[in-house]
Formats: structure tokens, sequence, C-alpha cells
């Protein structure tokens, strides 16, 4: 549980919460997400979509949490990383409960990135963010079902 007395999402849940999301916005084409990394641009709009209308972050957490879920899921799938559960002072200063390592064992956090990029606006875009990551792994790994 979290000091809020919600439970706290879990590494092995990752996946899942990303692939539900998935599931919902690409009914009937809505959102094309397919976990590439040019996705992250689509991403990037969706959050800025709801900053422009008006949304405040309490109001907009449980989508930018659904957003971070793909966004660390295209790590696990096209940058080797795999989804961890964050020690407390990992959680202090992420301020989120799970994260990804990357091959290189750099822990990154795609769900704090992306309420980054609600809160800050272009500056932190998200697909910037995977073409600068340290740690990636040479070659795309192929997607695991």
């Amino acid at each position: 549980m979290g000091e809020d007395g919600r439970r706290r999402p879990r590494a092995e849940e990752m996946r899942r919460q990303a692939a539900g999301f998935v599931a919902r916005v690409t009914a009937g084409n809505r959102l094309p997400l397919d976990y590439s990394v040019d996705s992250l641009r689509l991403v990037d709009s969706v959050v800025d979509g709801l900053r422009r209308g008006g949304a405040g972050r309490d109001e907009a957490a449980p989508t930018l949490f659904r957003l971070g879920a793909y966004v660390g899921e295209v790590l696990v799938r096209r940058a080797g990383a795999v989804w961890v559960d964050l020690d407390e002072e990992q959680r202090l200063l992420f301020g989120q409960p799970v994260g990804v390592r990357m091959p290189d064992g750099r822990v990154w956090n795609p769900l704090g990135k992306v309420v980054n990029r609600f809160e800050r606006g272009e500056e932190e875009s998200l697909r910037t963010f995977y073409l600068t990551l340290h740690g990636r792994a040479r070659r795309t790994v192929q997607e695991v079902s």
C-alpha cells in the first residue's frame, strides 16, 4: 500500500496495464498505438491535448498513468528494458512505484516522464526521451507476448 492507502501498482502488472489501455484506445482506430518509437509522438500529442483541454493533474492522473505504462512498455519492447518495482529510495526520487531497468542496469521513470510532459509541455518530449535514453539495447527487442 502507498502512503495514501491506495494499492501501489506492481511491475508484473504493467504489461497488462499497457495492453488493456492500448486495446481500449485502438478500438475502431481511435488512437493507433503500436508500441513503436514513432507512436511516442502520438503520446506527446495526447498529453498536450489533456493540458490544452484544461484537465488538472488529479483529473488527468489515471490517463497519465496509463500513458506512462504504454511508454514503459515501448521501452520494454524496443529498448530491452524490464519493469521493476522501485525500492523506497527510488520511489521517493521518482514519485512512482514502478520503473524500468535498462540493459545497462540504469533505472528510468516512464510514468514520471509522462507527468513531466503534462506539467512542462514540449520540452519533455517522450519520443526524444526514448531517442536520448542511455542504456538502450543495440538492437530492437522483439515483442514478447
